[in-house]
């Protein structure tokens, strides 16, 4: 008996000491120390507007005539993802609009659940606030590509023509529970940071990647933002693929042949119920537009001029 109680009062020390250690490298590791102030974002670019879940971060240009085209980023690379489409576009007559989702960049991180409700609202509260004509086209990478679609489905009469540039299609959701998630982004947060790499072929040819990529991980809420969308947005990509298809919209469907992020393969799984016009893209990866400009913003302005 007294072995027993020995051997649980040991057990019990490791438990206490592993949480010990766990809690100084959380502390020590976690990168979000700062608040986002006016005196920050007065030095950034874009505009910013106070909607009822807090303050976005939005560019918006083109000639007040043109046809209106929502560009949305992906899980959390913010809006600077479509650098060179966003000019392309604009540069062609198109009123394009991006922004930075909840949590990203340099808009509000408010302390609410990530899920469909509270994407849909943004979009559709920047729209309104901002008095951009409706149906617009709507494009997305990778998570905003799922986005866009079930914005789509939920908002049929608002959008025109779709396209989806490599689009999520698992499930997000760990198998862990969500304080260990959390917990693990926290103490390892070079690997979401240096982790952005891997969706380019050609990361060397983007050497400033990471480094734009980690001044948002400093302002409390990121990480939140990414850990309850990941438990919170629903993937039942099948079933809002098959419910596009039935919304008459025309949808350009764009994969980088290299994609291991989200495998080129899917890209059949989508075209079985989805009716699309596609393009598979040479030399790329997860992120096409920027790695095979020259092929896919053409395209693009194709597509939305037909």
């Amino acid at each position: 008996m007294k072995f027993v109680r020995n051997l649980l009062l040991v057990l019990l020390a490791l438990v206490v000491l592993g949480g010990i250690i766990l809690a100084v490298l959380y502390f020590a590791s976690d990168k979000e120390t700062k608040e986002l102030t006016y005196n920050i974002r007065k030095n950034t670019n874009g505009s910013y507007a106070e909607l009822s879940q807090g303050i976005t971060h939005y560019e918006l240009d083109g000639p007040d005539s043109g046809k209106v085209v929502v560009l949305l980023h992906g899980f959390s690379v913010p809006y600077y993802i479509w650098n060179g489409t966003y000019e392309y576009l604009t540069e062609h007559g198109y009123r394009v609009l991006r922004y930075d989702m909840y949590g990203r960049g340099y808009s509000d991180r408010p302390a609410v659940t990530y899920n469909q409700e509270l994407y849909f609202n943004q979009l559709k509260e920047l729209i309104s606030k901002l008095q951009l004509k409706t149906p617009f086209s709507i494009a997305g990478i990778s998570f905003g590509g799922k986005l866009a679609i079930d914005f789509t489905n939920a908002n049929p009469e608002i959008v025109d023509k779709v396209i989806l540039i490599d689009p999520a299609y698992a499930d997000l959701k760990p198998s862990a529970p969500a304080f260990i998630t959390n917990l693990m982004e926290a103490i390892n947060p070079d690997k979401r940071a240096f982790g952005q790499t891997e969706d380019l072929k050609y990361p060397d040819r983007h050497p400033n990647w990471v480094e734009e990529y980690t001044p948002q991980m400093e302002y409390k809420g990121f990480r939140h933002s990414l850990v309850s969308t990941m438990y919170n947005y629903p993937f039942n990509s099948r079933a809002v693929n098959i419910s596009l298809n039935t919304k008459n919209k025309q949808v350009l469907l764009i994969w980088g042949k290299d994609d291991k992020t989200v495998p080129f393969t899917y890209s059949d799984s989508i075209r079985s119920v989805l009716k699309t016009i596609f393009l598979p893209v040479d030399d790329a990866a997860h992120l096409p537009f920027l790695e095979q400009p020259d092929i896919v913003n053409p395209a693009i302005v194709t597509f939305l001029k037909k």
